[in-house]
């Protein structure tokens, strides 16, 4: 089974109590991620500035704290703002999913899009576009169950005296696989139409974002967000495996529930808002790690850095290339050299 490489040295890292509570204070931890901050306030205020009608960042900036003309307010506030608020939301979403999938299954390629878990959602929405079902929003419903409805059948399957991090991963290929040949097999049923309109989705998708699909998602995320962590602790034993998190007295199977169930729920809602986003769950948690110098895929920079990827992600495909591209599109070019160096990584580990 494929592990992350062992934890770095924290020297410099300094434990603050209050009361009950204890906080590590880690310098290059906050520096990354106050950089990380400034890096993706940055790329936001681009993605707001480019396009038909271009904006100059100071004016960005301006309109965002209340100023601006009124064709710059309606620019950034009703056409682009929601698109990009939801692709950080969704990077956020993906990032944090990822980094706790590779954290409970210590395996560096289980991430939701490996597992089948978005595979799941792409499905059920494509369903739901063929058999004409999909309304308002028929599509994001449909790909939110779809992805809850399978990472429970994958956990189920998995469970044998608890869930083992590589009989779940190789179930969930399993799984993946059979859903991408029956989302093939419906659209080789669908009308041209439909076709059309499910293959944009699932490419991974922010051209129909709107403040209504914004404010679920946000909820959705947030929720899962709070739940994994207030769970943090659990997470950071169990990245030492089951029997040294039960020592440490985590109960090892609620927790490892309770996460799971938080990654699956962020990454349901992040495929519901933006279709099949490919690679960023996979790849933001072990930036994050490599980046921050962390024992394991940290959850806030995990979440950061996916917000980093999406938002710059999307910033190519709708302004850099000679015509727009869906932004899965975009992380799928991006992303699959990723897995082919860790895999590359995790072979070169294993032979010597």
């Amino acid at each position: 089974m494929l592990r992350p490489s062992g934890p770095p040295s924290e020297a410099g890292a300094a434990v603050n109590r209050v009361g009950p509570l204890s906080v590590r204070w880690r310098p290059r931890v906050v520096a990354g991620l106050a950089a990380g901050t400034l890096l993706l306030f940055l790329l936001v205020c681009v993605d707001l500035a480019r396009g038909d009608y271009s904006i100059p960042l100071p004016h960005v900036v301006r309109t965002l704290t209340g100023s601006g003309t009124r064709a710059e307010h309606f620019v950034i506030f009703e056409s682009r703002l929601p698109r990009v608020l939801t692709a950080a939301v969704v990077g956020v979403a993906l990032g944090l999913s990822g980094s706790i999938t590779q954290s409970v299954l210590r395996n560096p390629l289980a991430a939701p899009d490996m597992l089948g878990i978005t595979a799941g959602a792409g499905f059920a929405a494509t369903a739901a576009v063929v058999t004409g079902s999909a309304g308002a929003l028929g599509v994001p419903a449909a790909a939110l169950a779809g992805g809850l409805v399978t990472a429970g059948g994958i956990y189920l399957l998995a469970w044998r005296n608890g869930v083992d991090g590589l009989r779940i991963v190789l179930i969930g290929i399993g799984v993946n696989a059979a859903l991408t040949a029956g989302i093939g097999w419906l659209l080789v049923q669908a009308r041209l139409t439909d076709v059309v309109r499910a293959e944009a989705w699932l490419n991974g998708s922010l051209d129909e974002t709107s403040w209504d699909r914004v404010v679920p998602v946000v909820i959705g995320v947030g929720a899962a967000a709070v739940l994994a962590l207030s769970r943090a602790h659990a997470l950071a034993a169990l990245r030492f495996g089951a029997d040294t998190a039960r020592s440490l007295g985590v109960a090892v199977h609620r927790d490892q529930a309770l996460l799971l169930l938080a990654a699956v729920t962020a990454a349901a809602f992040a495929t519901a808002a933006a279709g099949l986003v490919v690679f960023v769950a996979l790849a933001a948690g072990q930036l994050a790690r490599r980046v921050l110098r962390t024992a394991g895929e940290p959850l806030a920079g995990s979440a950061l850095v996916g917000a980093i990827l999406l938002v710059g992600s999307d910033i190519v495909a709708r302004t850099l290339l000679p015509r727009p591209l869906p932004v899965g599109v975009v992380t799928a070019a991006l992303g699959a050299p990723f897995l082919l160096y860790l895999l590359v990584r995790a072979n070169r580990k294993a032979s010597s």
